[in-house]
């Protein structure tokens, strides 16, 4: 019989700021994901925002201080954070699973480009804050110097934004099927993928994010997998959240989620994004669910005994 597949999509809380600290932490996340692929076939996604911005910083400021390292363009940057946390969460990966003497799961990370609309409205309305604080004249001095977009971020300093598109097509899908078939654990997508637009013989980076929950729904919709799993930092899902009135959600239709959304419920940039990543999955599959939990307690909720189950 063949074993269901589950994407998981990790939350920043399964990752650190600095390569010490995520080195650190992804060894507790390590031991969730073999928990789960001891009865699931397990693609991971994850984010990247800290480590993507600490790369392009860095570039950036070797480049404009007469550094020999040139300035790195922001695919480029998205690639190289690909790399770097896919390393970690594999060695993590087979270390833990060396431990349990399990010898036959390979772990595989796959640098993973995702297809965007050059025509997507998010590139004419930048969003997503990448890289360091600057002071508003630094942040202007640098917008007229390099063209970027820069805004002021919630009154903590000036901030280079991107455009955050819709995923439309993962690029090494097959790829990525063809090693789950053959059992890898297998790691793509990472920090929603590396945007790039269609040309007429390839592909070609844009400086963009996309959102990782949007790019692991997709993933799991492409890739016919069983369960969609976000874990974020909180067991479930809530509505007035941390209010006197604050109530758990155990298990959500579509019709309920989406009257939450139309109440506010759910904030922008934190717990929306994941709901709207569950409805896109679940409204594509009928009869399939999505499941928001914590890292910590994810086989639990497979198990029914947490999270926040969200069904057609």
């Amino acid at each position: 019989m063949a074993r269901k597949k589950i994407v998981v999509a990790l939350g920043g809380n399964a990752l650190g700021s600095t390569p010490e600290e995520q080195l650190s932490l992804v060894k507790k996340t390590a031991s969730t994901i073999v928990d789960l692929s001891e009865n699931y076939d397990v693609i991971i996604g994850h984010g990247n925002g800290p480590q993507v911005g600490m790369i392009n910083n860095a570039m950036a400021f070797s480049a404009s201080n007469g550094g020999e390292t040139p300035a790195m363009p922001f695919p480029e940057c998205g690639a190289m954070s690909q790399g770097y946390i896919g390393y970690h969460l594999v060695q993590s990966i087979q270390t833990e699973l060396a431990r349990r003497g399990i010898k036959d799961r390979p772990v595989a990370c796959l640098v993973t480009q995702v297809v965007v609309d050059e025509k997507d409205p998010a590139f004419q309305n930048l969003t997503k804050p990448i890289g360091s604080f600057m002071t508003q004249e630094v942040a202007e001095k640098e917008a007229r110097e390099k063209g970027w977009t820069v805004k002021e971020d919630a009154g903590r300093g000036w901030r280079r934004v991107v455009a955050s598109p819709m995923p439309k097509r993962i690029v090494e899908l097959d790829v990525v099927d063809q090693l789950v078939a053959r059992g890898d654990i297998v790691i793509t997508t990472g920090g929603g993928g590396i945007p790039v637009i269609e040309k007429e013989f390839g592909y070609e980076g844009v400086p963009a994010v996309i959102d990782k929950d949007r790019s692991s729904a997709k993933l799991a919709n492409d890739i016919g997998a069983d369960l969609l799993v976000i874990l974020t930092a909180v067991d479930q899902v809530y509505v007035n959240y941390n209010k006197p009135d604050q109530k758990a959600l155990e298990k959500i239709n579509v019709a309920e989620a989406k009257e939450y959304i139309d109440q506010g419920q759910f904030a922008q940039g934190s717990m929306l994004p994941k709901v709207e990543a569950c409805l896109s999955f679940v409204e594509a599959n009928q009869g399939k669910e999505a499941l928001i939990t914590s890292l910590e307690r994810a086989k639990e909720a497979l198990e029914g005994k947490t999270g926040t189950i969200i069904y057609s």
